[in-house]
């Protein structure tokens, strides 16, 4: 019996450890983007809370102070 070998090629390591790194190094820009996000997102309704308070120290005090209102 003969022996059937249908190789492509020779497989050229270099190359595709070069792809798997890409991959890995794209995979790891991905995680860290939807890390930042989701704590963007955990954030956002304390950081308007505090934007407002702040917003209106810095409004009303001097409005008050100035007798304006």
């Amino acid at each position: 019996m003969a022996e059937e070998s249908k190789q492509a090629g020779p497989i050229r390591m270099t190359a595709i450890n070069r792809m798997m790194d890409a991959i890995r190094y794209k995979a790891q820009i991905l995680a860290r983007t939807t890390k930042l996000e989701s704590g963007i997102m955990g954030m956002g309704i304390l950081g308007f809370a505090v934007g407002i308070v702040a917003v209106m120290l810095l409004i009303l005090v001097p409005a008050l102070m100035l007798g304006a209102i």
